[in-house]
């Protein structure tokens, strides 16, 4: 996927805390739990909880978000198609790093057991 410079400055630009809610109404609708949620987002970027309420807290941007992070090794186990796109095949590491997180939420949204979200 090689999308435009302004695409992917939108992306830097978007706050996590817009964004979380929407992840967190999306799990809880299909009956998971915000702790799941957390041991997803745990899992991809090193956080522990009170690391994303205080990232949240101080409304950072995806980019600064993603900058904190310490990912996980597995992280290249992450493949498949989100929002029409290939994942793996994202050239943008930033926009392939928030693509990563919104296909993880969507595992989860839909059902899949968590030793396989997690990649173990």
């Amino acid at each position: 996927m090689n999308k435009s410079s302004t695409h992917n400055q939108r992306f830097a630009a978007i706050t996590f805390a817009s964004v979380y809610p929407m992840y967190l109404a999306k799990v809880e609708k299909k009956g998971r739990t915000k702790d799941e949620l957390h041991q997803v987002i745990t899992w991809l970027t090193g956080f522990d909880d009170n690391k994303i309420e205080e990232l949240i807290k101080e409304n950072v941007t995806f980019e600064t978000f993603f900058g904190y992070a310490t990912f996980n090794p597995n992280t290249h186990l992450i493949t498949g198609v989100i929002c029409g796109y290939r994942v793996e095949e994202i050239e943008n590491p930033l926009t392939r790093q928030v693509r990563y997180l919104d296909k993880l939420v969507d595992e989860l949204a839909k059902g899949k057991a968590m030793e396989k979200i997690l990649r173990k």
